[in-house]
């Protein structure tokens, strides 16, 4: 092959590689800001299955756990076992939420009874709260400390012993 006939393959490249260039620049100012750990959790209103709604302003002076999930999750019904073994030790000293993301009541009830979950579970039916929040991939947890200030973020599918460690983290004392 000439140079002559190389010369386009090499605008073509150059071009494909200053598009992309220009999208990932464009991408990182056009999104949302990303919460990190040590940021203020930004507040919410939700309705509550079942009736009623939760605003995380009204949780202040107890650490958070807010956990966004969804009925056709796996892991998200793995864990809520845990969730909910742990939300019955820790009773009223932590706060333990669910978000479901953008599922009807009916689906939702039916899960949570299917699951044995008796901690709150708000409805987040437009994803307001997801977008919010940034969340991408569920199962997601928020942990945040008294203060409403995020103490951790865990992106997976939370195990008992990964409650308890971040829940030491929020209280004087973990049991």
């Amino acid at each position: 092959m000439s140079k002559q006939n190389r010369t386009p393959i090499r605008i073509a490249i150059l071009g494909v590689l200053l598009a992309a260039l220009v999208f990932a620049v464009y991408s990182s100012f056009a999104s949302e800001p990303v919460l990190e750990a040590g940021d203020a959790a930004p507040n919410f209103q939700l309705e509550q299955l079942g009736g009623g709604t939760v605003t995380l302003a009204e949780l202040r002076g107890k650490p958070v756990v807010l956990n966004f999930w969804g009925s056709w999750c796996k892991p998200c019904e793995k864990e809520m076992p845990e969730l909910e073994k742990q939300f019955q030790k820790y009773g009223d000293e932590v706060a333990f939420i669910g978000v479901n993301i953008g599922q009807g009541e009916l689906v939702v009830e039916k899960f949570v009874q299917q699951v044995g979950v008796t901690f709150p579970i708000l409805l987040d039916k437009e994803k307001e709260i997801t977008k919010l929040y940034n969340i991408g991939p569920i199962p997601t947890t928020y942990f945040i400390d008294r203060d409403g200030t995020i103490s951790n973020i865990l992106i997976v599918q939370l195990t008992e012993q990964m409650i308890e460690k971040e829940l030491a983290k929020l209280l004087p004392q973990a049991r």
